[in-house]
């Protein structure tokens, strides 16, 4: 019978270890969670901000019809200006404009609130929005 002795502490000393663990994960996910929703919201706007891009010539010259076009320049400079105003940490702003359509993609590396050792303390996310240029007719 003495055997079984000291094994309730094995068994509770895994235990704390696994809820520390548990909540690594848990604190780690959130604050990656909440800094990506930060980040498609920035992704978001900027898409909106290049869809005001459209050519002006073309749209004062052949009005609103179907010939409407983006200025893939304008786009491009329109993202960089929304992103530099909005004070936001990124590392890499990839924008890809067609005649109707802006896709933008913004990268961002985050500090991990906890990183336990051997793991890295940072992570990058990523967000991407499309935004479309269509005629309410």
């Amino acid at each position: 019978m003495n055997r079984e002795r000291g094994q309730i502490t094995v068994m509770t000393i895994g235990f704390f270890v696994l809820l520390g663990l548990l909540a690594v994960v848990v604190i780690n996910s959130s604050a990656a969670f909440l800094q990506r929703q930060e980040l498609a919201n920035l992704a978001d706007g900027a898409a909106l901000a290049a869809a005001d891009g459209l050519s002006e010539e073309a749209f004062y010259r052949h009005g609103a019809d179907d010939s409407l076009r983006l200025d893939p320049a304008e786009a491009r400079r329109l993202v960089a200006s929304y992103v530099a105003a909005s004070d936001g940490d990124v590392d890499d702003v990839t924008v890809t404009a067609s005649d109707d359509e802006v896709h933008v993609r913004i990268e961002r590396t985050i500090s991990l609130a906890i990183a336990p050792p051997g793991w890295s303390s940072q992570t990058t996310i990523v967000s991407e929005a499309t935004s479309q240029l269509r005629l309410n007719r």
